[in-house]
């Protein structure tokens, strides 16, 4: 039997419109500002698949309620009931992350506030670090803190708290020194800590050629915004890690393009994004 449809559907949508008074439109705002700030924490990582699976089992829900397919509705609510359940379980990093930008009252804003002189120096200091480390050998984890603290993981080594330089990172990865084994956690323009337990990830997809550093690498960024540093100490080769993702192979040019985001501001990159936009139609 063919469903009737509604020809009164442009009059309906304009009595709903009608009623929307002006804190209807701020609760729409807050609500898309949360949604937005989610979507950003959990893209690019295991959740963001989760979300689409969750999406088809919703779309799917409605067609079949609407063509009055009652059993495969029946099916599909009762699978929605249980995955609501699961819900905290398979977000729990996610979720975690959240609660800890809430309680850092950060949950809307948008990291370190470093000027545009200060970031350069930082970025071609540790630049510079990570290429002399590649050129030795030498195995080495920078965490570049972002938004998210963490001072959970500073704790499990040995606190420093000195300004980034060169030379500085370099003798803190001297191999067979009580710093070498671990990782350094930078803040702004901050070395605080050394030596540092990261977690390891829990996937199994990944290649046998990844020893303990680089999973160590992907296990972090899996649990906050951090950008992880890895220099391999079989090759030499430098990769970073960020959002549960390893990206390999970064020369000197490319690894300052991935990092300098964390430490300059927000207007700063809007400007740069802008002017190189320009410079790319010319």
């Amino acid at each position: 039997m063919p469903v009737p449809m509604d020809f009164n559907f442009p009059e309906k949508v304009r009595d709903l419109v009608s009623t929307i008074g002006p804190l209807d439109i701020f609760d729409i705002i807050v609500v898309a500002a949360i949604l937005y700030k989610f979507y950003q924490m959990i893209q690019d990582t295991r959740a963001i698949t989760l979300v689409k699976g969750l999406m088809v089992i919703i779309s799917l829900t409605i067609i079949c309620d609407w063509l009055n397919l009652h059993v495969m509705t029946w099916i599909l609510q009762h699978a929605s009931n249980w995955l609501l359940i699961a819900l905290p379980i398979l977000f729990q990093p996610e979720l975690r992350r959240a609660l800890e930008h809430l309680g850092q009252g950060q949950f809307l804003s948008h990291g370190v506030s470093m000027d545009k002189k200060l970031a350069d120096s930082i970025v071609e200091e540790i630049v510079k670090t990570a290429k002399k480390l590649s050129q030795t050998k030498t195995g080495a984890l920078m965490v570049i803190e972002r938004e998210m603290k963490l001072n959970d993981i500073s704790v499990t080594g040995i606190h420093i708290d000195g300004i980034i330089s060169s030379e500085f990172l370099l003798n803190v990865f001297i191999v067979n020194t009580p710093l070498h084994d671990g990782a350094a956690i930078i803040r702004g323009n901050r070395l605080i800590s050394a030596a540092c337990v990261l977690p390891l990830t829990e996937s199994t997809g990944l290649s046998t050629e990844l020893g303990t550093r680089h999973r160590a690498a992907i296990g972090l960024s899996e649990q906050c915004d951090a950008l992880i540093v890895v220099v391999s100490e079989e090759t030499g080769t430098i990769s970073v890690a960020e959002g549960g993702h390893l990206m390999r192979h970064f020369d000197e040019k490319t690894l300052a393009a991935k990092i300098r985001p964390a430490f300059v501001k927000k207007e700063d990159r809007f400007l740069d994004n802008f002017f190189s936009k320009w410079r790319a139609e010319k």
